[in-house]
């Protein structure tokens, strides 16, 4: 059982910034694609953001472009997410995901391996 643990999530202002982060302990960490979803109630989890294992390639849904940033460090194994100008409909709770990778755009199903989640709740 892979244990990946989020933790930054919290309540913001509309315009405010947070930064979320994902643990993930084992020596594999590099070996695998990562990506953060969310779900806000009533909703289906929906992708955020992806990057490949080595960082060289990410991806965004389009109503966070320019806004978010994904990065991860394989020498501490960890991944964040970096959100800026924040909107109220970004709220909702957000999952760190692993998985083997993908190809063309990343789905929900390239990712078998989640975090518990953190709250983001962002006022307007």
């Amino acid at each position: 059982q892979v244990l990946l643990v989020e933790s930054g999530g919290g309540l913001v202002k509309a315009g405010g910034s947070l930064s979320l982060s994902c643990a993930a302990p084992g020596r594999t960490f590099s070996k695998y694609a990562m990506a953060w979803f969310r779900q806000a109630p009533g909703k289906e989890r929906e992708l955020v953001a992806a990057i490949s294992w080595s960082g060289a390639s990410t991806y965004y849904v389009d109503s966070v472009k320019g806004r978010f940033t994904i990065s991860r460090d394989n020498a501490k194994n960890t991944m964040s997410l970096q959100m800026n100008s924040l909107k109220a409909e970004d709220t909702a709770v957000y999952y760190c995901a692993r998985g083997e990778g993908w190809g063309g755009t990343p789905r929900l199903v390239d990712f078998d391996s989640w975090g518990q989640g953190t709250q983001v709740t962002v006022s307007s």
